[in-house]
């Protein structure tokens, strides 16, 4: 009996694995602002070179092939889209479908007007920053991506979601493009899991804010903090602290903003962490 244990030991892991959902670690949902997840090559096939709109795309091995993990941005049409699957020059084209998702109006008020609409002497820093801020989210450090679950980086009421077409005192600006946690100043802000810090700064409109490259174009963002702990170049580990959270930047109050980027897209970081229970 002992010898055919782990024979049965082998063939129900292979079986468990079979079986498995093919990303238990995340909830693709293939919508503007969401993730698709598109098998590209076959189980045994060397990975493939992937990209959408340009850039190269997250790739993982599962029990059935090679998948893409597409981060489709707000303003992506409704309908048929195409990855491009091999290398450039000699690619194929694969589409794949987006159906429409309705985010929420959310109406605030800022007491700062100049967060509002930033004098003319400001334009040109926040222009900057708005360019280097795609740049860092935009880069695509290729080494393997284990997990794609996040922790939420703080413990306290989700206060925001991610999408809403936001108006702050009367006047219409661009969609909420993170998840808003509400916490008091001073909070530990833990990294949602394992990268390298890619940007630490004090921007116009986010405040002081880090940035954590966890692989394959996968960044996460965390702003309006009230101070930063770590330095860009030091890599840390999921949990660790990363700030304290703090009104730093256009808030109406202390809070955390979570931002989940996929190969330049911001995507809803509700995908990547386990449901919660109402409240």
């Amino acid at each position: 009996k002992k010898a055919f244990v782990p024979a049965i030991t082998a063939i129900a892991l292979c079986a468990t694995l079979l079986s498995a959902p093919a990303h238990a670690d995340l909830r693709p949902e293939p919508v503007p602002g969401g993730v698709a997840a598109i098998i590209v090559a076959p189980a045994g096939s060397p990975r493939p070179e992937v990209s959408f709109d340009g850039r190269p795309v997250l790739l993982r091995q599962r029990a059935d092939g090679w998948h893409a993990v597409v981060g489709l941005p707000l303003d992506t049409p409704v309908g048929e889209q195409t990855l491009q699957v091999g290398p450039e020059g000699n690619s194929r084209p694969q589409s794949f479908a987006v159906g429409p998702k309705a985010y929420p109006e959310q109406r605030l008020t800022i007491k700062n007007p100049k967060m509002v609409t930033p004098p003319a002497d400001e334009l040109a820093r926040i222009a900057e920053e708005r360019e280097r801020q795609l740049a860092i989210r935009s880069r695509f450090r290729d080494v393997p991506v284990s997990r794609l679950d996040l922790d939420l980086p703080a413990d306290g009421r989700l206060s925001s979601r991610f999408g809403l077409r936001r108006i702050f005192n009367g006047e219409p600006r661009a969609p909420h493009t993170g998840l808003d946690v509400a916490v008091p100043t001073g909070t530990p802000i833990r990294a949602p899991a394992d990268g390298v810090v890619s940007l630490v700064d004090d921007l116009y409109f986010n405040g002081k804010t880090v940035f954590v490259d966890h692989g394959q174009g996968f960044v996460s963002m965390v702003c309006h903090l009230d101070q930063a702990r770590v330095e860009v170049g030091q890599k840390v580990a999921r949990g660790e602290r990363l700030g304290d959270a703090g009104s730093s930047g256009r808030a109406t109050g202390p809070h955390l903003h979570w931002s989940v980027y996929l190969n330049g897209a911001a995507v809803d970081p509700a995908l990547f962490i386990a449901p919660r229970p109402a409240r």
